[in-house]
């Protein structure tokens, strides 16, 4: 039987709006450490001054409208409804592309880099290099979320999203690309759905490089990476062993304060990517809002945190040992968190096509460098088609 989606548009009601304004009112912030300001955490200056716009300047309509302009849908899938933008490419042969979000991101993160993709000659591009574009957000997340509804590690997202390109849109293969935990599904995808995958697309290395013990006789650049990730894993990681291990605990403040949830938000946009500690020279007050905002009235925070426990208990992209063979594309931006070297990357990838060093950019790449990534991410299927 064909599964139908069902068409969606985002509208959130007026009394949840002025909910939220309330509770920015009331907020109790904590004082401010003594030393530099971001040093412990998000810095309180700023985020009294973001809570401030937030409640009285940030124009969630204009978002929400944003988001409205493009064509989106839900469907039933693996016992969730699962949100998704499908926006049509503009060209005389669009590659079906599976466009995947991380935490603490959502398909906000997408909407510069959607046009790029599907209509490229309207940037100056080739519209032989037009993709069709299927964004979801990720299962548990956004408004791939209600309550009570099952929690999904890595594998059973690239399940979901699959079964949706697939059996939903009759997508026989197709490409896919992502970062944060889109990157992960990603290369999930490439190793349980290879028959599928034209190729991958990915801006964060995770699936390869984490495990400090599998560099033998290191080579300088890979010393310089274990360097970076012991630093990684000994100052940046607090994050994920709570996520990983007492989610449901976490979830009770954040689904309770605004302001705490933005203060968790922001403090990773800032750190992760490139903004020479100015957040909002990167990615912008009104789009970093209107993520942390989908999170708030969803209230999908603490099922955003399942993947983390879910690898912290077993859960892995695939088996120790195992590799993926699918073609496979890599952009590094020079802000990325963790960029292992392309010797660890081999040891899992081993159809690696093209490895480029991106001039500018972090973590949040779609948002940051919506051009930069277009481009790539052309360049990389072109080849493929």
């Amino acid at each position: 039987m064909t599964i139908k989606p069902s068409p969606f548009r985002l509208r959130i009601e007026d009394a949840d709006i002025a909910d939220l304004r309330d509770r920015l009112a009331r907020t109790r912030f904590p004082d401010q450490a003594p030393g530099d300001a971001w040093a412990y955490g998000t810095d309180v200056g700023y985020l009294r001054k973001l809570t401030e716009y937030w409640r009285d300047g940030f124009d969630w309509r204009a978002e929400e409208a944003a988001l409205n302009a493009f064509p989106q849908f839900r469907v039933p899938l693996e016992g969730i409804d699962l949100h998704y933008l499908h926006v049509k490419g503009v060209g005389p042969d669009p590659m079906p592309l599976l466009l995947l979000h991380g935490w603490p991101g959502s398909v906000f993160e997408f909407l510069d880099i959607i046009p790029r993709l599907t209509d490229p000659a309207r940037f100056g591009g080739d519209a032989r290099d037009a993709f069709t574009v299927v964004a979801p957000s990720l299962p548990g997340y956004g408004l791939s979320f209600s309550p009570g509804q099952r929690r999904f590690g890595v594998p059973e997202m690239a399940d979901c999203v699959a079964a949706l390109m697939h059996d939903v849109l009759g997508y026989a293969r197709y490409g896919a690309q992502g970062g944060d935990w889109g990157a992960a599904v990603t290369s999930r995808l490439g190793y349980a759905h290879a028959d599928r995958l034209i190729g991958i697309h990915i801006n964060l290395m995770m699936a390869a490089g984490r495990d400090a013990s599998a560099f033998a006789n290191p080579t300088e650049e890979e010393r310089r990476y274990l360097s970076e990730l012991a630093h990684w894993t000994r100052e940046e990681t607090g994050y994920q062993w709570i996520q990983g291990t007492r989610p449901q605990t976490l979830a009770f403040g954040l689904t309770d304060s605004p302001a705490g949830l933005a203060a968790w938000i922001v403090e990773k946009f800032r750190a992760w990517s490139d903004c020479g500690g100015d957040v909002e020279s990167a990615i912008s007050r009104d789009r970093m809002l209107a993520d942390i905002s989908l999170y708030w009235f969803t209230g999908a925070i603490g099922s955003s945190f399942w993947p983390y426990y879910a690898r912290l208990h077993g859960s892995a992209i695939l088996p120790p040992g195992d590799t993926i063979s699918v073609p496979t594309g890599y952009a590094q931006f020079p802000r990325e968190i963790l960029k292992p070297p392309r010797t660890a990357a081999a040891r899992v990838f081993t159809d690696i096509r093209r490895w480029s060093i991106m001039p500018r950019g972090g973590h949040f790449a779609a948002l940051e460098q919506p051009a930069l990534l277009a481009d790539e991410v052309r360049a990389f299927f072109r080849e493929l088609r």
